[in-house]
C-alpha cells in the first residue's frame, strides 16, 4: 500500500469521525450519518489495500 493511499484513507477516516462527532453534538442525524459513512469508506478502502498488498507478496 502506497503512502498516498494510507494518507488518503486516514484522511477519510478522520474527517468522517469529526463529522460524526459534530453531528452527534448538534443533534444533526444527517451529518452524523454522513460522517459514519465517510469513516467506513476510509476503513473499507484501507482493508482493500491490505488485501491487495497480501496478494502481491
Amino acid at each position: 500500500m502506497g503512502l498516498d493511499d494510507k494518507f488518503e484513507n486516514a484522511k477519510d477516516q478522520a474527517a468522517g469521525k469529526a463529522k460524526s462527532a459534530v453531528g452527534d453534538a448538534t443533534d444533526d442525524q444527517d451529518l452524523k450519518a454522513e460522517g459514519e459513512a465517510q469513516d467506513s469508506k476510509g476503513k473499507l478502502k484501507d482493508a482493500g489495500e491490505k488485501v491487495k498488498d497480501a496478494f502481491k507478496k
